[in-house]
């Protein structure tokens, strides 16, 4: 094995690469009322969702341990990439970078390097594929790195969310006003900002609206489009997801679009209903 990409949790694996020694995905843990979730393939996205609508506190996550992340590194792979949850959302990308450290003080050898994603859930999940596409390619490791990092300052991560319990709780919307939101039925546009702190684009009065303002706001942003991927990312609603793939392909032309259900982390801010789209 060549290298080796690792994950944290808040990062989809796509079904190929289940099972394939070139991919981890290093677990988050998550906290809802007290009880600790593993976000790992024992996940149960509707008993997570069921226990976060029941409970008033907002769910919470605590990202890997240094030494979680040297064990992901500790492997045959001479090159080793990892790819964290945006470093201003969590300290997953500082824990990475302590394991990096720590790592290479035991072998010198080995190549290792930590992308901030500026994102997260399936922006992420772009990112490993542009490291997989690099290294397919035979690009040398300090190529691949200056190549992906350039990806990631392109890179465009927008979402829709269904339910505002997750702003309350966490007290990015006032009590007051999620509840005259909630009875107006308005959505709020999201999106990451450079740094990769969340951002308010848009509103509409409607899941549908608020998605085609989404929508409209990918195709004024999105550039060189043909030769790209634009991922999709779902929390428990996969009919709402297509619908979205259809109305870009309508608008833009693409290489792919890849469709995945939120998994443990990307379920938390997402919360039941919630679209990721990222380009």
């Amino acid at each position: 094995m060549d290298y080796k990409i690792v994950l944290d949790s808040c990062g989809e694996l796509l079904e190929e690469w289940k099972g394939d020694p070139r991919f981890e995905s290093v677990p988050l843990t998550l906290n809802v009322g007290g009880e600790e979730i593993i976000d790992d393939e024992t996940f149960n996205q509707a008993y997570f969702l069921r226990r976060v609508a029941e409970t008033e506190e907002c769910a919470k996550s605590a990202c890997p341990s240094p030494q979680r992340y040297m064990e992901s590194y500790d492997c045959s792979a001479q090159r080793v990439y990892a790819v964290t949850l945006s470093a201003e959302l969590s300290g997953s990308y500082n824990s990475a970078v302590l394991a990096k450290n720590l790592m290479e003080e035991q072998d010198e050898e080995k190549l290792i390097y930590v992308f901030n994603s500026r994102s997260a859930s399936i922006g992420e999940t772009l990112i490993a594929k542009k490291i997989m596409e690099c290294e397919e390619a035979g690009m040398p490791f300090e190529d691949v790195v200056e190549t992906v990092e350039a990806y990631i300052a392109e890179q465009h991560t927008y979402f829709v969310l269904e339910n505002l319990d997750t702003l309350r709780k966490n007290g990015r919307l006032s009590k007051v006003k999620a509840l005259v939101a909630t009875a107006l039925k308005i959505k709020p546009v999201m999106a990451s900002t450079d740094e990769g702190s969340i951002c308010q684009l848009d509103q509409a009065r409607g899941m549908n609206r608020a998605l085609v303002k989404m929508v409209d706001h990918i195709v004024e942003v999105a550039v060189n489009t043909e030769q790209k991927t634009l991922a999709i990312s779902h929390c428990n609603c996969e009919e709402r997801a297509k619908m979205v793939k259809e109305a870009i392909l309508q608008r833009m032309k693409l290489a792919d679009i890849v469709i995945v259900d939120t998994a443990g982390v990307s379920s938390m801010y997402a919360n039941d209903g919630g679209i990721i789209v990222v380009v």
